[in-house]
Formats: structure tokens, C-alpha cells, sequence
């Protein structure tokens, strides 16, 4: 397991200071909570007072408007240094030429204490490093565990199925005086696809970059939710459309759901934002004993422009949020759990229960995880945005079960077809 792992690619941490040219005015951008930007500030200062010569300004916008906000300034050759990076797109951007590959700064300013190879898969491709794996995640059932003590409901369990799951929504909105549906509808949001298709053998992509998934399987996607809305364990389409992709306009967050899926790492910001208990489970089962739905994913990345004109700076700054001792003890684990033994070490005094939690459910993972997919090809970004626009049609009762993963599929082929 990942988070268990000791073993240092390089001799000790190099101080960015020793490691950063002299001065340098750098940008960087990242998608994500308030409290996520409150971390990320506090750690520019540190990074500042540590290099005077080198100024880092920060630019923070949620998930739905940030990838639209880095295409543009990546078209329009006004990248930000230093960017936050996420899995599903790292590689798409990298075969773009938008990124830099690091690799070459590997053992000298990117020294990386406490990471060892597996600590980096996230950000490698074909022998090139195009960004640091700032923690590991994993997607989550988020619980409100409040209304559900105050309806007198038990808690769900880890390897209880979606029959099982679905029962619980039933019964804990029927009791409960605060929400009026159990579950969010999930039917849009990838990560709960991409794990229930993984339960069942098979994957959102090849690694070939084609669709590993067919018609079929979104009809009973589409159709499993069409249910759940039938029977009103799960929001509206109108309802739904509230959520924008962000921990604030969650479902949860809003207080109209008791549970929902999102990822791992974001526990600290919904306890942060929520007064209520949130605790996590993984995902439901598609049957009894089921696994290999989860994998421990690089809940994000931090990447180089390509086109910044103080690389050194800029992978100086990198290495110092990625490993520094300083450095993880403002970030916590609110980003993942980080793959640096250094920097977990340096942040276990201050850690707090969701903290805690977190660590604490990357390592309950392992009965229900399997290996790391594919990297997403290029085009994965546009295909997750038309599952969310389908998923609303088929909501809004515009599509059928069967016209929504007709369109799915025939577009996304095309999508791939035209990016690869």
C-alpha cells in the first residue's frame, strides 16, 4: 500500500532556498475550496520568506470554470508556472507540449525526500515526469452521520452492496426531519461510473486510449438512477443541477441529501464548511464480495509550464510543497495523503480527526482496491463534461435511458477518435 511505504528517492531535503535562481515572478493557478486556498496561501508565504529573491502569485477558481480557465490561458500562451494538475488530465496536456517535463531535475532540485517510484506513477508517462503526485485519494461515500444518528438510522458499513445502500437512503429520509432524499443522483458524476464499471471488470478507457465501455452498460447505468429518481431516494434533475462540482454546492453540503460520493482528500474541507458529522465509506457494491472498484488515484498533481521563464524557481517550488516538513504541516492532508514519508512524519502532530480519518480510510482501502488504471487520453476532460450534460438530459426526462448511452458512447468515440 502506498501510504505505508518509507523508501527515499533522494539522500535528504534540499532547502528550496539552495535550490531556487535568484529571482524569479511566478503564477500559479489551482481549483478547490476556501479552505484549501487559505493552505495554499499560507504556504506561498512560507516558500517567500524562504526564497526573498522569488514571488509566487496565487489564482484560485472552482472545478467547474478552472479546466475552461487553463485552456484558454494555455491557448492563448498565458499559462500560469505552476499548475494543479489532475489525473484525468495531466497526460492530455503533456501531449499538448503545455507541460514541462521534470524528470531532468530529478535528484538536484527535485530531490523528493521520502517519495519512492510508486510515489511518482501518477505523473509518469513513457519515461517523462510531467508532475508531482501531491497525495494520494480515493473517491468516497460521503456520510452525514448527524441525521442519521438524529433519525435513529445505523450507519452504512464498508462492502455493503447498492441494494443495501439504497435501502438505508429509504429509510434514513423517511425518518429524518432534515433531508428529503437519502442519496445524491450520481448518475453524471464519473468517478462513481468509473468504479462501478471497475466492480464489473472493465474500465472508462483502454490503455490504448479507446472506450472500454459499451451501450449496454450505460443503459443500466442510466436506468439503475431513472429508478432511484422514480422512487425518490434521490434528488430531481433541478435539484441535481445545484451541484456545480464543488464541496459548497454538494448535495450533502446543501443539505438536501445524507450521503453522496466525492473524493477522499475533501473530507477536511466538508468538515470544515459542514457543521455535522461527515464520515466515509467506500462505494457500494455491485453484489456481495465484489472488488477492485477503488484505487488509491493521485488526488492531484502539480505541474510546470512548459513556457514559464523560471523553470528552476518553479521545480524548486514544487519539490518544497510536495515534500518540505514546513510545507505539509499548513497543507495537512486536505490535499490527499501525501506519498512523502517525510512530510506525513512532519504533519502527524497536527493532524485533526478528519485528518486522521483520511489516512484511516486510504488504508481500510485494500479489500475493495485494485490496480491504477489507464491514464485518461486526450479527450477524457471533454467526455467527462458531456456525461454530466447526458446525465441531466436523461434527468430532465429530455432522453431515454437508451438515447442518453447511445449519445454517450457514439460521442465520446468520436471525441477519442478526433483528440488521439
Amino acid at each position: 500500500m502506498l501510504v505505508a511505504t518509507t523508501a527515499a528517492m533522494g539522500a535528504g531535503f534540499v532547502p528550496a532556498q539552495l535550490a531556487a535562481q535568484d529571482s524569479a515572478d511566478l503564477r500559479m493557478m489551482w481549483w478547490g475550496s476556501q479552505p484549501r486556498a487559505e493552505r495554499t496561501f499560507a504556504l506561498i508565504e512560507k516558500f517567500e520568506e524562504a526564497n526573498p529573491g522569488i514571488t509566487v502569485r496565487g489564482e484560485t477558481v472552482g472545478w467547474a470554470d478552472y479546466w475552461t480557465r487553463l485552456a484558454t490561458q494555455v491557448a492563448g500562451r498565458n499559462a500560469p508556472d505552476l499548475i494543479q494538475q489532475d489525473y484525468r488530465y495531466i497526460f492530455e496536456y503533456a501531449g499538448r507540449g503545455a507541460l514541462l517535463d521534470l524528470s531532468p531535475y530529478l535528484d538536484d532540485i527535485l530531490s523528493l525526500p521520502g517519495v519512492d517510484e510508486t510515489g511518482l506513477e501518477g505523473g509518469m508517462s513513457d519515461g517523462k515526469l510531467w508532475g508531482i503526485n501531491l497525495g494520494v485519494n480515493s473517491v468516497s461515500l460521503m456520510v452525514n452521520a448527524t441525521v442519521f444518528e438524529e433519525a435513529g438510522v445505523a450507519l452504512p458499513e464498508n462492502g455493503m452492496t447498492w441494494d443495501e445502500i439504497m435501502d438505508l437512503a429509504q429509510e434514513v429520509a423517511e425518518k429524518s426531519d432534515r433531508v428529503r432524499y437519502g442519496f445524491e443522483d450520481s448518475s453524471g458524476y464519473e468517478p462513481t461510473l468509473h468504479n462501478w464499471l471497475r466492480q464489473r471488470g472493465k474500465e472508462l478507457y483502454t490503455a490504448e486510449g479507446e472506450l472500454a465501455f459499451d451501450v449496454d452498460d450505460m443503459v443500466e447505468w442510466y436506468e439503475f438512477w431513472q429508478d432511484k429518481r422514480e422512487a425518490g431516494l434521490v434528488p430531481p434533475a433541478d435539484i441535481q443541477a445545484l451541484d456545480q462540482r464543488s464541496i459548497e454546492t454538494h448535495q450533502v453540503s446543501l443539505g438536501n441529501v445524507a450521503m453522496g460520493v466525492a473524493n477522499s482528500n475533501q473530507l477536511v474541507g466538508f468538515s470544515q464548511i459542514n457543521e455535522d458529522e461527515i464520515v466515509m465509506r467506500v462505494l457500494p457494491l455491485v453484489e456481495e464480495g465484489a472488488t477492485g472498484g477503488h484505487f488509491y488515484k493521485p488526488s492531484m498533481l502539480l505541474s510546470v509550464s512548459a513556457a514559464t521563464r523560471s523553470p528552476e524557481a518553479a521545480v524548486a517550488f514544487v519539490n518544497f510543497m510536495a515534500t518540505d516538513p514546513e510545507a505539509a504541516r499548513i497543507l495537512d492532508v486536505e490535499r490527499g495523503v501525501s506519498v512523502s514519508s517525510v512530510a506525513r512524519e512532519a504533519m502527524q502532530d497536527v493532524l485533526d480527526d478528519a485528518g486522521r480519518a483520511q489516512i484511516d480510510f486510504i488504508e481500510s482501502l485494500d479489500p475493495y482496491a485494485g490496480t491504477l488504471p489507464p491514464p485518461p487520453p486526450q479527450g477524457a476532460g471533454e467526455i467527462d463534461r458531456l456525461m454530466i450534460e447526458v446525465s441531466q438530459q436523461v434527468g430532465f426526462g429530455q432522453l431515454s435511458a437508451q438515447q442518453g448511452a447511445e449519445r454517450i458512447v457514439s460521442e465520446a468515440t468520436r471525441i477519442l477518435a478526433r483528440n488521439n
